[in-house]
């Protein structure tokens, strides 16, 4: 995988048109990763590349392994709202953002469990953790979409003076992605390793 005029090159990598008018970045440091909340990768990069809402992000990774790239990594996405990391504000003026094609937070149902939107997701696709004393259910994230992200990320380090990799929830309180099920440990020695 490499990366030309701030674009991946990859058989795996599909260029995607964005309507969002948006400015060139000075500096790309950062990468935040988000979860989708939704449905699929395809569906998301639309929403995300459409003109009738204000946020985007630069790449959505599917479950697969697929990469939809939405824009070029040196045009600002609006993909960290209100954050600040490391006394700076506003990180969408920095950074990268990568959406991973994943539920985010299930609903259990007798022996079953649910996304938000009602989608039921299998057993070997729940990730189980406890928080505030009670069991809570998140969905799991595949390894081939963990290694994919990882091979990104190695290609961004080396074309960009990238310092941080961090999480949405670690740029703002608000937000709780990539959530409990991503595997930082393991992600953290494929980058690196």
């Amino acid at each position: 995988m490499k990366i030309e005029d701030h674009k991946l090159v990859a058989s795996n990598v599909k260029q995607m048109h964005c309507n969002k008018k948006s400015k060139l970045l000075p500096v790309v440091d950062t990468i935040v990763l988000h979860y989708t909340a939704g449905g699929n990768a395809m569906s998301a990069a639309q929403m995300l590349a459409s003109a009738d809402n204000s946020v985007s992000a630069h790449l959505v990774i599917a479950r697969s392994g697929q990469i939809l790239q939405l824009l070029p990594f040196n045009v600002k996405a609006w993909h960290a709202g209100y954050s600040s990391l490391e006394g700076r504000s506003n990180v969408n003026n920095f950074s990268v953002g990568i959406e991973l094609d994943n539920a985010g937070h299930l609903h259990r149902r007798g022996t079953e469990w649910f996304t938000w939107f009602n989608k039921q997701i299998m057993p070997d696709e729940v990730f189980t953790t406890v928080l505030n004393g009670r069991a809570s259910y998140w969905h799991a994230y595949p390894a081939i979409q963990i290694e994919v992200l990882a091979e990104v990320c190695r290609a961004l380090r080396r074309n960009y003076p990238i310092r941080n990799i961090v999480g949405h929830s670690d740029i703002t309180s608000r937000k709780l992605d990539p959530g409990p099920a991503f595997p930082w440990e393991r992600f953290n020695a494929l980058v690196t390793g």
